[in-house]
C-alpha cells in the first residue's frame, strides 16, 4: 500500500510513479482521514509495501500525515516500510519524525528518500522559473527510477535524504513553530476575480473552505496551499505578498 498526501501534485506524481512501478495500490491520506479512526485498519502480509509519500512543510511531514499514522491500525508483520518526501530543497529530519510514529506501532522504517521538486510555498517566495522547474522534473524522473529499483529489491537500511544544514534544529525547533503559528487561515482573502467554481472547497483536505458569497475559511489548515495555487483565476491571496507572485501546480494535475 502506498499512502500519499499532496497539495499541488508533486507528491501525487511521485506516489503514482512508485505505485505503478511496484504494481501496488495508491491511497489518499486525506480521504482515509474522512473515515472514523476505527475504520482505518489495513492488513498487510510479510514483504508487502507500506509506503508514505508526502511533501515537506518547514522541515517536517504535514501534521495530517503524522495524525494518520497515529490513528491507523496495521495487521500483519514483516512489511517493508519506506518514506518518500518531496521538497523544494531539503527535508531536514522529516523522515525521522515519520519513523518515530511508525516505531510506536512496532514498524521499523526500512528506507527513506527525498526528491527535489518545484516549491509551491508562494507565501515565502515566488515560484521558480520554467527552466528551473523543468530541470527538477527531469532529475525527479531519473531519481524515481533509482528509488523504484531499491524498493523492488526490498533493500533495507537505505536512507538517501536531502537533509540540508542543521536538520535537527530545523525539524525540532522551526517545524513546531510552523505548526503552532503558520497553519492559520486569517491571512487568506479572495478578490472579486472569484468565479465561484468551488474548486477550493472541493480540494481542501481538511474541508475548511465553504463557498458563500466568496470562499470562507474555517480554522483548520494544513498549509498545503492547494486552494491558492490551484485557483483557476488566481483570486485567492495570502496576505499581500502573493498578489504579485506566480502559482505552481504540477503539470499532471492540469491535464
Amino acid at each position: 500500500m502506498i499512502f500519499y498526501f499532496s497539495g499541488t501534485g508533486n507528491s501525487l506524481y511521485a506516489a503514482k510513479a512508485v505505485a505503478e512501478a511496484q504494481k501496488d495500490s495508491l491511497i489518499s491520506i486525506a480521504q482515509e482521514m474522512e473515515k472514523k479512526p476505527g475504520e482505518r485498519i489495513y492488513q498487510l502480509e510479510k514483504g508487502e509495501l507500506l509506503g508514505f509519500v508526502y511533501p515537506v512543510y518547514a522541515w517536517g511531514p504535514p501534521e495530517i500525515v503524522l495524525e494518520f499514522i497515529r490513528s491507523m491500525q496495521i495487521t500483519g508483520s514483516g512489511v517493508y516500510a519506506f518514506s518518500l518526501s518531496t521538497c523544494g530543497s531539503e527535508e531536514g529530519n522529516a523522515a525521522r519524525m515519520l519513523e518515530k510514529e511508525l516505531l510506536s506501532k512496532n514498524i521499523p522504517l526500512a528506507a527513506a528518500f527525498s526528491i527535489k521538486m518545484p516549491s509551491n510555498y508562494i507565501v515565502g517566495a515566488d515560484i521558480e522559473s520554467e527552466e528551473e522547474q523543468q530541470d527538477k522534473f527531469h532529475m525527479a524522473e531519473q531519481r524515481l527510477v533509482q528509488i523504484n529499483k531499491i524498493i523492488e529489491c526490498r533493500q533495507s537500511g537505505v536512507f538517501e535524504q536531502l537533509k540540508g544544514s542543521m536538520p535537527a534544529f530545523k525539524t525540532t525547533v522551526i517545524n513546531p513553530l510552523f505548526n503552532a503559528f503558520a497553519r492559520n487561515t486569517k491571512a487568506f482573502s479572495v478578490t472579486d476575480a472569484c468565479v465561484h467554481c468551488r474548486l477550493c472547497e472541493e480540494i481542501c483536505p481538511v474541508h475548511s473552505i465553504t463557498l458563500k458569497d466568496k470562499p470562507v475559511w474555517g480554522k483548520a489548515c494544513t498549509q498545503c496551499l492547494g486552494c491558492i495555487n490551484r485557483c483557476p483565476v488566481h483570486a485567492i491571496q495570502y496576505g499581500t505578498a502573493t498578489l504579485k507572485r506566480g502559482r505552481y501546480v504540477h503539470p499532471d494535475l492540469m491535464k
